[in-house]
């Protein structure tokens, strides 16, 4: 057999010239780094299953988002843990909440870092459910005004973007309306539009407290096993005003990722939730697996299927590789 014309080897043999020809490429510019803000001062709280993670006090969240900035990291993603829980969740949208504290306090020390917030309930609510729950049902229209003013109050803060992840019919529309109405017009909108059921949300919830007291949440997050409904979903979004939409977890829906990119070409958010981190970061402590190629090829993964924006836990670790040469 004589030796085939095109070698594909020819351009693997040489560091420099698979450099040259790599198709996907990771970069500072890709990241959003998300944070778990708690009241107090101080406080820099372990996360046991997350390790390296931290629940952080504002004065804390401030050094955290400068080191990020320092790195070339744009934007952070803020979630709060309240001091006290109660039905509605009403310290979500309080004037002084813990997320409406922190905005002010992270736009005053860093102005030019993107800060963007969750807007959702769960935290806050008693019951641990993303809405209002009347007779054992998660209530999707009462939810809605509820998730309006917590976006607003964000804005208002200082917040530069707002990402709704509670899942609730019509949320982005009710966002968009209140934002407009009240002098926000210009304020962009990442909306959680494919937001599955998930296990690997599992450290998560120990994270941010948010698990919840009765059911799951299988009546709002999608079907994993569903991806014609994320483009209903990502469409819905799209109707009602969403600029950016996001997947969420990632590396399972990797095909739901391309095909959100492929059919709608806005832009694109994919979250590495928190059960790929852990599993990663275990594995690696275990020494099953070299943790920080690993960790790249896991966000080279994301970016490659269509992702603009990655948002992980390891961001910092990511940008100290790339600026390294390492990644």
């Amino acid at each position: 057999m004589p030796y085939p014309v095109y070698r594909p080897r020819r351009l693997r043999e040489s560091p420099l010239v698979r450099r040259m020809v790599r198709e996907t490429r990771l970069s500072v510019d890709d990241l959003m780094y998300p944070l778990f803000v708690v009241h107090g001062r101080g406080v820099r709280e372990a996360i046991g299953s997350m390790p390296g993670q931290f629940r952080l006090s504002i004065d804390e969240l401030q050094k955290e988002c400068k080191d990020a900035a320092s790195m070339g990291i744009p934007a952070v993603l803020l979630f709060g843990l309240p001091q006290e829980k109660d039905p509605r969740g009403s310290e979500a949208y309080a004037e002084d909440g813990i997320i409406q504290q922190a905005v002010r306090a992270v736009k005053e020390t860093i102005p030019d870092l993107l800060v963007v917030t969750d807007v959702c309930l769960c935290e806050y609510t008693s019951h641990g459910h993303c809405g209002v729950v009347e007779d054992g049902r998660i209530k999707n229209d009462p939810t809605l005004d509820l998730i309006a003013r917590t976006a607003v109050s964000h804005v208002e803060a200082g917040a530069d973007m707002v990402a709704p992840s509670d899942m609730m019919d019509g949320r982005v529309g009710a966002i968009r309306e209140a934002l407009d109405e009240a002098s926000y017009p210009e304020t962009p909108i990442m909306a959680y539009s494919a937001k599955y059921a998930s296990a690997f949300y599992g450290p998560f919830r120990e994270a941010a407290d948010s698990t919840p007291q009765f059911g799951d949440r299988r009546s709002y997050q999608m079907d994993p096993a569903n991806s014609v409904e994320a483009m209903r979903e990502v469409a819905l979004d799209v109707d009602e005003g969403a600029d950016i939409v996001m997947v969420k977890p990632a590396l399972p829906y990797l095909d739901v990722v391309a095909r959100v990119k492929g059919e709608f070409g806005l832009p694109v958010a994919a979250y590495s939730v928190s059960g790929e981190y852990a599993m990663i970061r275990a594995a690696g402590h275990l020494g099953w697996l070299d943790e920080e190629r690993a960790m790249v090829e896991a966000l080279t993964g994301i970016r490659r299927a269509g992702a603009d924006i990655i948002i992980t836990y390891f961001a910092k670790d990511l940008a100290r590789l790339i600026e390294q040469g390492r990644a």
